[in-house]
C-alpha cells in the first residue's frame, strides 16, 4: 500500500535493448504483462472498496463517540436519567457488529502486503535476468507468477462481492424499440472495448445490434447488425467473453454464438427446463430460461416439473455449457417479476409493473433463502429485462421501451482466506 492506502504492484523489468534477440524474451514479456495486469486489477479493487471503507470508518467513529458519551452520562447523572440512556445504549449495541467489519477491512491490508512482497520478489527475479539470462528457470518463475495471480483473483472476488443493500434511482440511457427487449455490455470485454449489444423483442427475431460505445448507443443509430442462426426466446440473453448465450426459440436449448467467427461454438439442451411459456416470469414473453452473469461466472435460472414449477439455479461452464451444479428453490417461477444474480445470490422482484421491490434472495454459497425489502424504482411501469453486470456493478434494465441503468450498493463482509 502507498501512503494514501492504495494497492500498488510494481515490477522492474530488463531494458528492451537487452537480449532482444533471445527467444526467451517473449516469455519474459508475457510474464511482465501478467504482473502488469495484476497491478491494474489491484487498482480496480481499490476503486471498488474505497467508498465502502470510508463509509464504515465514519460509522466506527460515530459508534465509538456515542459509546463514550453514553458512558459519561451513566457516570454523571441521576439514576433515572442513567436508566434512560442505558436503554438507548442497548439500542446502540445492535450496531456494534459494524465495528468488526471495519476490523476485517484493516486485516485485509496484511493480504495486500503479502501480494506486494511477492510481486517485489518477482520483480527482483526479472531484474536479475538483465545480468544472468543463461541458466534461469523460466518454468519456476512462471509458476510463481501464476500462483500470485490466482491468489489475487481470489482476493479480488472476495473484496468485490457483498450483499445487496440498495438500488439507485434509474438513469435513462435511451428510448427505443418495442415494449420488450434486452441490452447489455460484455463484463469480460478487454480494456477499450465498450461495445453495447441490443436485442429488440422476445421472439421471432434473430438480429443483434452492435454499437461501438455507450456514447454511440445514446446519441446515434449507427450500428452493425449480426444475424443469429436461430431466433431467440425471451429476454434472458447475455454477452460474455465475446460470445452471446441465448435460449433458442420454442426449445430448452442454449446456444453459444461467437461474434468474431459468426458461428455457433456450442449448443446444449438444459434438461427438464420448462420452455415455450411453461414457466415464464409473471410478465410472460417466453421468459422461461434466463441466462445471467455475475462475479462467479455464467448462470441459468429456470423451472422444472420436478421442482413443482419453482425456480432452479444452475451454474454453467461457459465453454461447454455443461451444468456445474444446481440449486432448487421454493420460489414459484411464475410469481417472479424479474431476477438477477450478484455474487452467487439470486435476487427476485415481486413484480414487473407499478410498485416494484426486490423481496427474495437465495444464496448459492449457503443454500439458504431470505425475504428482503429493497425498493426498485419502476419508472416506466413495465420491466421485461433486469440483469447485473459485475464489471460496471450496475443493473441493466429494459423498461417499457426505455433502456435504463441502476447502480447497486453492496455491503461487504470480509473473511480471511
Amino acid at each position: 500500500q502507498d501512503t494514501e492506502g492504495r494497492c500498488v504492484c510494481t515490477v522492474v523489468a530488463p531494458q528492451q535493448s537487452v537480449c532482444s534477440r533471445d527467444a526467451r524474451t517473449k516469455q519474459l514479456r508475457q510474464l511482465l504483462e501478467k504482473v502488469q495486469n495484476m497491478s491494474q486489477s489491484i487498482e480496480v479493487l481499490d476503486q471498488r472498496t474505497q467508498r465502502d471503507l470510508q463509509y464504515v470508518e465514519k460509522m466506527e467513529v460515530q459508534l465509538r463517540g456515542l459509546e463514550s458519551k453514553f458512558k459519561q452520562v451513566e457516570e454523571g447523572h441521576e439514576s433515572n436519567i442513567a436508566r434512560q440512556y442505558k436503554a438507548i445504549k442497548a439500542k446502540m449495541e445492535e450496531l456494534r457488529p459494524l465495528i468488526p467489519v471495519l476490523e476485517a477491512y484493516k486485516a485485509d491490508a496484511r493480504l495486500v502486503a503479502q501480494f506486494k512482497e511477492e510481486a517485489a520478489n518477482v520483480s527482483a527475479l526479472l531484474s536479475a535476468l538483465q545480468e544472468q539470462l543463461g541458466g534461469f528457470d523460466y518454468q519456476e518463475l512462471h509458476s510463481r507468477v501464476s500462483s500470485l495471480e490466482e491468489r489475487l483473483r481470489a482476493c479480488m472476488q472476495k473484496l468485490a462481492c457483498g450483499k445487496l443493500t440498495g438500488i439507485s434511482e434509474p438513469v435513462t440511457i435511451k428510448t427505443s424499440g418495442s415494449r420488450f427487449g434486452s441490452w447489455m455490455t460484455d463484463p469480460l470485454a478487454p480494456p477499450g472495448d465498450n461495445r453495447v449489444w441490443y436485442m429488440d423483442g422476445y421472439h421471432n427475431n434473430r438480429f443483434v445490434r452492435e454499437y461501438q460505445s455507450m456514447y454511440d448507443f445514446m446519441t446515434s443509430d449507427n450500428f452493425t447488425s449480426h444475424r443469429l442462426p436461430h431466433p431467440w426466446s425471451g429476454t434472458g440473453q447475455v454477452v460474455y467473453n465475446g460470445s452471446i448465450y441465448f435460449n433458442k426459440f420454442q426449445s430448452h436449448t442454449i446456444i453459444k454464438f461467437d461474434f468474431s467467427s459468426s458461428l455457433i461454438s456450442r449448443s446444449r439442451q438444459l434438461d427438464f427446463a420448462g420452455y415455450n411459456n411453461m414457466y415464464h416470469y409473471s410478465w410472460g414473453g417466453h421468459s422461461d430460461i434466463d441466462l445471467m452473469v455475475d462475479e462467479g461466472g455464467l448462470w441459468a435460472v429456470y423451472a422444472t416439473n420436478q421442482n413443482a414449477g419453482n425456480i432452479v439455479i444452475s451454474q454453467l461452464n461457459p465453454n461447454t455449457l455443461q451444468i456445474i451444479r444446481s440449486w432448487t428453490t421454493n420460489h414459484p417461477k411464475r410469481s417472479a417479476g424479474e431476477a438477477f444474480m450478484i455474487c452467487g445470490t439470486l435476487y427476485v422482484t415481486n413484480g414487473y409493473s407499478g410498485g416494484t421491490k426486490v423481496y427474495y434472495a437465495f444464496s448459492t454459497n449457503s443454500s439458504t433463502y431470505e425475504y428482503i425489502d429493497i425498493p426498485l424504482t419502476n419508472k416506466y411501469s413495465h420491466l421485461s429485462m433486469l440483469d447485473y453486470n459485475p464489471r460496471d456493478r450496475a443493473l441493466y434494465a429494459w423498461n417499457n421501451g426505455h433502456q435504463v441503468l441502476y447502480n447497486v450498493t453492496l455491503f461487504h463482509i470480509i473473511h480471511e482466506l
